[in-house]
């Protein structure tokens, strides 16, 4: 009976909790968005109930119409001239400076910043543990820092959300050929899940390992 529970929780557990984060996502989505649409175009108003997930389809419409039109020379202006005003805001100028700041770095087609994981001694030499490569230290910190630094990003297990920002020597890195998302879930499982072995000889390998979407 032992193994027949295990077995049951098996299947069972990854699906609840599957389940249980999407439900919360689309949720919060339909919480935030569907209060702001016209009334007309409220599913309750013209369908006479409430339809799951409207919210994030209206997001993910508006994300994709607002992709297109800043994607041309017209869009583009504009979206300087909206963010000349926003410059203008005292205190609206910060917090959008440095979000936009931090999203620019994170989702540049070109970047580098969270698209590699590394090996770190970490808390003290002698231990090791999974980090992320967050870019190099810049301004006065390169200027104080003598040599070849990263900046590294270590999260916390099991909530990755979470973590420590730390410079690190080039040298004292071990770059892994696995990818994000492998060591992702070998954090999030507290190591439970390990990644899959990647042969380093083989290129193909490697740059499948570390290929991101």
């Amino acid at each position: 009976m032992k193994r027949y529970l295990i077995a049951g929780l098996l299947i069972w557990i990854p699906l609840v909790i599957t389940f249980w984060v999407l439900r919360g996502i689309v949720t919060t989505m339909d919480q935030l968005v569907t209060p702001m649409l016209p009334g007309d175009w409220r599913p309750e108003i013209w369908l006479g109930t409430a339809v799951p997930g409207t919210g994030l389809i209206v997001t993910a419409v508006v994300v994709m119409v607002s992709g297109v039109l800043v994607s041309n020379l017209i869009g583009q202006r504009l979206l300087l001239c909206w963010e000349a005003l926003l410059a203008r805001i005292p205190i609206v100028k910060t917090l959008y400076g440095g979000v936009k700041q931090v999203s620019d770095t994170l989702f540049a087609p070109g970047g580098q910043a969270f698209r590699k994981a590394l090996l770190v001694q970490y808390p003290r030499l002698g231990t090791w543990t999974i980090a992320f490569q967050a870019g190099v230290p810049s301004g006065e910190l390169a200027n104080q820092l003598a040599g070849d630094y990263l900046s590294v990003y270590v999260p916390t297990t099991p909530n990755p959300t979470s973590g420590f920002l730390i410079m690190v020597p080039r040298s004292e890195v071990i770059e892994l050929h696995m990818s994000v998302d492998e060591a992702l879930k070998y954090v999030i499982s507290m190591g439970v899940v390990g990644p899959d072995l990647i042969d380093p000889s083989d290129p193909s390998a490697v740059q499948a390992g570390t290929a991101q979407p």
